[in-house]
C-alpha cells in the first residue's frame, strides 16, 4: 500500500542541534552526496577554527578540505558570518549551509559568493519527513550552489574588476601629464570608466577623454540634455560651418560626428597609439591625446564663445 509523506517538525526529529543533527549527519554523510552530487569522506565532528569550532569538516575526492554548518532554525547573518569565517580559517575549497529556512537575502549573498570567490557556497535546505507511521527522516534540497553559470558570472565580474583598475591606472598616469600642461582637467580624480570630461564653457558641452582597449580619444561631447535635440544638432551645425578655420588651428582633420539618430553630436580625433590594455605604450598615448586635447581646446574655445545665448 502506497504511504504519504508527511513533513514533522525538525525538533521532534533531532531535539539538539550539535548532539542530534551534527552527529547524525557525520555517520550519514553520504546524504549530502546525493544531494549536492559530490564526494564526501572523513567527516569529522567539531572541529576548531580559531576561537570557534566547525560543525563538521569532510574531505571531497581530491582531498580538499569541505566545511559543513547547521542550523535547525531560519537562516541568519551570524551563521553566514560563521561560513566564511570557517572557510577562510579552515583554508577549506567548499562550504555547506544547512538550514531549516533559507531566507531571501541568505540565497542572493550565497549566490554572490558564488559569482565572486574562488571557494565554492551550497546552501540546503533541512526538512523532516516521516512516511505513514514511519520514524522521522531527514529531507535535504538544494537551494542554490555553484553553476557553470555562476563560475561564468564570477569570471566576467574578474574581469571588469580588472579592467576598471586598468582604466583607473592609465586615467591616473594621463591626468599627471595633463596637469603639466593644462588646467583643463585639473580638478579630475581617475575613474574606472571608459571616459572622463570637464566643462568646455558652457552648459552641455564637455571635454571628454576616452580610452579603449589600444586606442584613446579626445572629443567635445554636446548633449543639452533631454528633449534639447534641434539645440545640440544647432551648436554642432554652428560649429561645423567653422570646419576649416577649426581644423587649421588644431593642425589635422577631426571626426565631425553629427549621430542623426541621437541626441548628442561630437566632434572627436581617435590615437591608435594604445590604450589601458597596452601599460608599455601609455608613456606615448598620454602625451599624444594630452596634447590633442590642449589643440581641440584652442581651436574650438573661441568658436564656443562665441556661440549665440539660445544655442548655448
Amino acid at each position: 500500500m502506497i504511504q504519504k509523506i508527511s513533513r514533522v517538525p525538525l525538533r521532534e526529529a533531532f531535539r539538539h542541534e550539535a548532539q542530534d543533527f551534527t552527529r547524525w549527519l557525520e555517520e550519514n554523510i553520504d546524504v549530502v552526496n546525493d544531494v549536492l552530487d559530490i564526494s564526501l569522506s572523513n567527516a569529522e565532528r567539531e572541529q576548531n577554527a580559531g576561537d570557534f569550532s566547525v560543525d563538521i569538516v569532510a574531505e571531497d575526492e581530491s582531498g580538499s578540505k569541505v566545511i559543513i554548518e547547521n542550523q535547525l532554525e531560519k537562516s541568519n547573518h551570524d551563521h553566514l558570518g560563521k561560513l566564511i569565517t570557517y572557510l577562510v580559517a579552515m583554508e577549506a575549497k567548499a562550504a555547506i549551509w544547512i538550514v531549516s529556512d533559507p531566507r531571501p537575502e541568505h540565497v542572493s549573498a550565497i549566490t554572490w559568493l558564488n559569482e565572486s570567490s574562488t571557494a565554492d557556497f551550497y546552501l540546503v535546505k533541512l526538512e523532516a519527513i516521516k512516511i505513514g507511521d514511519s520514524a522521522p527522516a531527514p529531507l535535504l534540497t538544494l537551494i542554490v550552489g555553484p553553476s557553470e553559470s555562476t563560475m561564468a558570472v564570477g569570471k566576467a565580474k574578474q574581469e571588469f574588476a580588472e579592467r576598471y583598475e586598468a582604466r583607473r591606472s592609465f586615467w591616473s598616469r594621463l591626468l599627471e601629464v595633463a596637469k603639466e600642461r593644462t588646467r583643463l582637467h585639473a580638478t579630475i580624480t581617475p575613474g574606472k570608466y571608459s571616459w572622463i570630461g570637464t566643462t568646455a564653457g558652457k552648459a552641455g558641452m564637455a571635454y571628454n577623454y576616452l580610452v579603449r582597449e589600444r586606442e584613446t580619444a579626445i572629443e567635445l561631447y554636446i548633449d543639452k540634455g533631454k528633449d534639447c535635440d534641434v539645440a545640440n544638432k544647432s551648436i554642432f551645425d554652428t560649429l561645423h560651418a567653422k570646419k576649416e578655420e577649426i581644423e587649421r588651428v588644431f593642425g589635422e582633420p577631426l571626426e565631425w560626428q553629427r549621430l542623426d539618430n541621437k541626441r548628442a553630436c561630437r566632434i572627436r580625433r581617435s590615437y591608435a597609439l594604445g590604450g589601458w590594455k597596452e601599460p608599455e605604450k601609455w608613456d606615448a598615448a598620454c602625451a599624444a591625446t594630452v596634447d590633442g586635447m590642449i589643440r581641440l581646446d584652442k581651436a574650438l574655445r573661441p568658436h564656443i564663445r562665441d556661440l549665440a545665448i539660445e544655442a548655448a
